[in-house]
């Protein structure tokens, strides 16, 4: 007598065609090639997330040097500046300062120029 996986393999492929919702075609539809769209999926989306952080640390790094020139300083001489001063805000903040209040900015650039002098 066969015996067939039932209840089980409906689950488990079901749960597959779920993840492959809104993809195109076939790759919605056919379970064999929603398993391997939906397995390159979750490893981009496992690789980007990693890749996320490091977009946005370098958008952050050119914000800051965009506004430090601005102000006469280089990007690494303005970082230096603020560790010499003991300012402990982090690129993200430093970056959301320089586009939304330029003149904070200017005023921890100041500090950071005085820093570099002594």
């Amino acid at each position: 007598m066969r015996i067939k996986r039932g209840f089980k393999a409906r689950r488990r492929r079901n749960k597959i065609l779920k993840l492959a919702k809104g993809f195109r075609g076939g790759r919605s539809k056919l379970f064999r090639s929603a398993a391997d769209t939906v397995d390159r999926a979750l490893m981009y989306a496992f690789r980007d997330r990693r890749a996320k952080k490091r977009d946005f640390r370098a958008l952050w790094i050119v914000r800051i040097n965009a506004a430090a020139r601005m102000n006469g300083l280089s990007y690494s001489k303005f970082i230096g500046g603020l560790h010499k001063a003991g300012i402990e805000l982090d690129r993200k903040v430093l970056a959301e300062l320089a586009i939304s209040d330029p003149a904070a900015f200017t005023k921890i650039a100041e500090t950071a120029a005085g820093q570099l002098a002594n």
